[in-house]
């Protein structure tokens, strides 16, 4: 373990630092590709609700299901960056909906069904709890263990270290240069 120096500390709070820009930069990732998957869903519901005049749940059920399949590809990929197994990562995913699902379907039976609630209303209600919640559970429980270990992540991860080497080499000589009288040359036998 390396001594407690002020150089140690600095590159404590950039590695936190870099850690939070990070997570935010998740964050908002999962929130644009959650968008698109939520487009897919309302035109996918709108068609089969509007055009084709299948039952509510029928469409609502089927929309859930395409924009979660598109919905976690792009995720693995872009935003958690994960090598996890994927008939794994899928299992768990499914395990989430066996709970959700049922229950999203039963309120916006409840309320576009039964209390006359516009079913647009109802949907986007059921899509702002699945976002909230699908976020958290990818993120702790699906991909948790696994995240930044794809190659683009190991890529990056390396950057970030020769980056860092270098900041902290170019600190250290200037820390050095401000020392009176003592020689920062490297060409001192």
């Amino acid at each position: 373990m390396e001594p407690k120096t002020e150089a140690n500390g600095e590159k404590d709070k950039l590695r936190h630092d870099r850690k939070v820009k990070k997570e935010i930069w998740r964050t908002v990732k999962f929130v644009l590709l959650s968008l698109s998957a939520g487009l897919i869903q309302i035109g996918s519901f709108t068609l089969m609700n509007e055009v084709f005049h299948w039952p509510y749940w029928v469409s609502y059920l089927i929309a859930l299901i395409l924009s979660v399949v598109w919905n976690f590809t792009l995720n693995r990929k872009f935003t958690f960056k994960s090598v996890a197994n994927v008939p794994v990562a899928m299992l768990k995913v499914a395990a989430f909906y066996a709970v959700f699902t049922p229950l999203s379907t039963w309120l916006e039976d409840i309320l576009a069904g039964r209390l006359g609630w516009n079913e647009y209303l109802v949907t986007l209600i059921n899509m702002f709890l699945n976002f909230v919640l699908e976020y958290l559970y990818w993120r702790f429980v699906v991909f948790g263990k696994t995240i930044d270990t794809n190659e683009q992540a190991r890529k990056e991860q390396e950057k970030e270290r020769e980056e860092d080497e270098k900041r902290f080499r170019e600190e250290t000589e200037e820390r050095k240069a401000e020392i009176p009288g003592e020689d920062t040359s490297s060409d001192q036998g």
